[in-house]
């Protein structure tokens, strides 16, 4: 099928599951104790094998996923199912829309104004 690796290095493999934009992020991201291996932090160095659950926390939600297999370098997006499978609980993924505003809905003054706000801001100032 897929040509794969026994263990290699959490970093890489954050990277080349594509859960972040660059090994730079994703070991900083380990550093900050966002990564964790069967519930214990770990360093950007530690290894990680196939049948291992990962926990990442990228605020507000936790992901979990269970590591099915180690690419051998930075693979494209439709083939990350192959080697993560997600864990994570609804609830978690609730979180992510909780956040977000309904249809682009924005309450009136808060934020910057929109261009119409600001033509009539400018034309009661009397600029």
């Amino acid at each position: 099928m897929f040509q794969e690796k026994s263990e290699e290095r959490i970093d890489k493999f954050l990277w080349s599951v594509r859960l972040y934009k660059s090994r730079t992020i994703a070991a900083g991201e380990c550093k900050k104790g966002r990564i964790l291996v069967g519930l214990q932090p770990v360093k950007p160095s530690a290894m990680i094998s196939p049948g291992a659950i990962l926990t990442v926390r990228k605020p507000p939600v936790t992901w979990t996923y269970s590591v099915k297999g180690l690419p051998v370098s930075r693979i494209g997006a439709p083939l990350v199912s192959n080697y993560l499978t997600d864990l994570t609980p609804q609830e978690e993924k609730d979180k992510l829309i909780a956040g977000k505003t309904v249809n682009g809905f924005r309450p009136r003054g808060s934020g910057r104004p929109t261009k119409r706000e600001r033509r009539e801001l400018e034309d009661f100032m009397g600029e």
